[in-house]
């Protein structure tokens, strides 16, 4: 079975955040229940760089303004087609915003060019079995595959963060090659705008988000990001699909990024990578105290500015924290203040870097996750992987992933993290404190921490599901 996937990134050609890891990571776990992945990906310099030996398989005279070929190659075990289209996606810098720090003002050609490109392939020189939308940026895909009077293969789409829609000028329609019969309540129109995300909601044959708690919520008032009464009218066509993470780059018997490699076990062996920890982020070198890591976007959305609120509570309870992430620039400056008034506790990274992201998970005790909404997450899965406890806030993906060390799970001898609710001070603040006497209590740690690291964070489960759906539309 031949599934074209349709992403505006891929690791490890681009990325940005998870959906790249997400689309890197499920075509080889696909592979193994038989279905073959070709993943569809703008032209970035990036992309292109590293697809030296790429073949053209289309050439375009004029898309959107300029000519463009599509080009064909492999990277590892990934299956690449590329937009090659100098006019829309040569520049240097984040793949959706400039260097002013706000998005590029063509952002709505440069995706519906991804998904005019797919709908062509997918129909013609791939002729593939279904079509796996990504996000809103792929959104479009299914409009146009809707547009076509020939039959079309299945499409899944599948919603990685329904906050982020992609919403454009109605003014737009035409030069988008969208017809006037589409902009409709029940199509792709969103108060007046065109909405690229609703566009796949409206016309793919089924719709997963990458969790089954985030598929719930978001078909709720308070969840639903003014899309939940599209998302209910879908009914059963809307489900979840837990995320996984690729386990081989996610290994901390073989990891090259870490100092002291480990397993389930050799969980001791971890306190290497602890104080290798504290030095590179400038903190004390203190064994007792409790060091928490956080690797996240830097927004309203992942609770830091909440996290900054109960930096005293941390100290309190002998905790350290380590933070890689970027975003704001208040909550940045915010940090970098914190880090300033109390060096040996808390020290801070701006900026991703892969190779300190696998430091924090093999190094950290804990790792927290205090997200108002979190449709799956993938960082409290690589901390399962890596013996860092997860603290998370029970919402989305990290309620599906984390079993609280309650009462009753430490009694049973299940749980795997911390979890807490609702997303405020006080809760945190008492959680915080649960997860102090969990590590005061050495045995019960160390049995969380067992529990963790024998979970399967694999996409073998995931992968299989998809394989499901797929073959189900097929037929």
């Amino acid at each position: 079975m031949k599934v074209l996937a349709v992403t505006s990134e891929v690791f490890p050609l681009v990325k940005t955040g998870g959906l790249a890891d997400v689309c890197g990571a499920l075509p080889a776990a696909l592979a193994a229940e038989g279905v073959s992945v070709v993943t569809l990906v703008p032209g970035y310099p990036p992309v292109l760089a590293k697809l030296p030996d790429a073949v053209s398989i289309l050439d375009i005279a004029d898309l959107f303004g300029g000519p463009a070929r599509v080009l064909r190659g492999q990277t590892g075990a990934l299956d690449v087609v590329a937009i090659d289209a100098p006019h829309l996606y040569a520049r240097a810098g984040d793949p959706y915003v400039g260097p002013d720090g706000v998005d590029w003002p063509d952002n709505a050609v440069r995706f519906a060019t991804l998904g005019r490109v797919a709908a062509t392939l997918a129909t013609g020189a791939l002729a593939v079995d279904a079509v796996h939308l990504h996000d809103w940026q792929a959104g479009l895909t299914a409009a146009y595959l809707r547009q076509r009077d020939e039959p079309v293969p299945g499409i899944v789409a599948t919603v990685h963060n329904l906050a982020f829609q992609g919403l454009f000028g109605a003014h737009m329609l035409q030069t988008l090659g969208l017809s006037p019969e589409q902009f409709i309540p029940d199509g792709l129109e969103y108060h007046g705008a065109i909405s690229f995300l609703k566009a796949s909601l409206i016309y793919a044959d089924r719709i997963t988000t990458v969790s089954p708690t985030y598929a719930d919520e978001i078909r709720t008032a308070e969840g639903g990001m003014g899309l939940d009464g599209v998302l209910r009218r879908r009914g059963l066509n809307v489900s979840g699909i837990l995320n996984g993470i690729d386990t081989d780059i996610w290994d901390p018997e073989i990891d090259p990024s870490i100092p002291v490699r480990f397993g389930r076990g050799k969980p001791a062996r971890r306190a290497a990578n602890k104080v290798a920890l504290q030095r590179r982020f400038g903190l004390a070198e203190n064994g007792t105290a409790l060091l928490c890591g956080v690797v996240s976007r830097m927004s309203w959305q992942k609770g830091l500015d909440l996290l900054l609120e109960v930096v005293p509570a941390l100290r309190a309870e002998n905790m350290q924290l380590a933070l890689l992430g970027s975003g704001e620039p208040a909550l940045q400056a915010a940090f970098s203040a914190a880090a300033a008034r109390d060096p040996d506790y808390v020290g801070c990274m701006f900026g991703y870097d892969e190779t300190i992201a696998h430091l924090i998970q093999a190094g950290s005790d804990a790792l927290l996750v205090p997200s108002r909404f979190e449709p799956c997450g993938l960082t409290q899965l690589c901390a399962l992987r890596y013996g860092s406890i997860p603290f998370v806030a029970r919402v989305g993906g990290l309620a599906d992933t984390v079993i609280d060390a309650n009462a009753a799970s430490l009694a049973q001898g299940v749980a795997t993290g911390v979890q807490f609710a609702p997303v405020t001070r006080p809760a945190l603040e008492q959680a915080l404190r649960r997860l102090g006497a969990l590590w005061r209590n050495v045995p019960a740690w160390r049995r969380t921490q067992r529990n963790a690291m024998a979970m399967d964070v694999s996409w073998r489960g995931p992968a299989a599901s998809y394989a499901r759906l797929f073959r189900a539309l097929r037929a």
